[in-house]
């Protein structure tokens, strides 16, 4: 086909068909620059790119192992972060329960306090009730022995019978002022 190209070309060159001393040359220039790619060439970009794909194959599954671990770290953050809010819930419940106590304890303490002041107290009235009344009965009884021997115009001197009268006088003013106690709180 390319002698009758040639041919029906005659005598003028085809100057889209290069002449056959240039093919020759280039087509023998081309193959030994395509087998020294080939040789050379290829072997360093194809292990380039095995390199290449073996880096992103690594950041990859460094990636995924990357992932894992947050995945895993968060988990544990969330157990821990829970573990804490309960935690502190309890603590929160101790301490509450805790001022409960203390003050039932406060309360209570100083209720027994109040109630020994309270009973310390009345035993003192009663005490210093029981003494103004002995030294208001000697009073009251050296009065009306007095004020008996001066009606009758002489001194009583039998002390029993002073006793028993001055008795007698004094328990009678104490059931006329408890009467008089009993009416009011009616």
């Amino acid at each position: 086909m390319l002698s009758t190209v040639i041919l029906a070309a005659g005598d003028k060159p085809n100057p889209l068909l290069p002449a056959l001393p240039d093919l020759l040359w280039g087509t023998i220039a081309f193959i030994i620059v395509a087998v020294a790619v080939y040789k050379f060439g290829w072997p360093a970009f194809s292990d380039m790119l095995e390199e290449r794909a073996a880096k992103i194959e690594r950041g990859l599954e460094a990636a995924d192992r990357a992932r894992a671990e947050i995945a895993d770290e968060r988990k544990v953050l969330e157990g821990q972060l829970s573990e804490a809010h309960r935690e502190a819930a309890e603590i929160r419940e101790r301490a509450t329960e805790n001022a409960r106590t203390i003050v039932a304890d406060a309360q209570n303490k100083a209720k027994d306090e109040a109630a020994s002041i309270l009973d310390a107290n009345q035993r003192r009235i009663a005490a210093d009730t029981e003494t103004a009344s002995r030294a208001l009965r000697s009073d009251v009884g050296a009065v009306a022995t007095e004020l008996a021997g001066r009606i009758v115009g002489e001194a009583i001197t039998d002390q029993a019978l002073a006793s028993r009268v001055i008795d007698r006088f004094l328990d009678e003013l104490e059931a006329s002022a408890t009467a008089k106690v009993g009416v009011k709180e009616s």
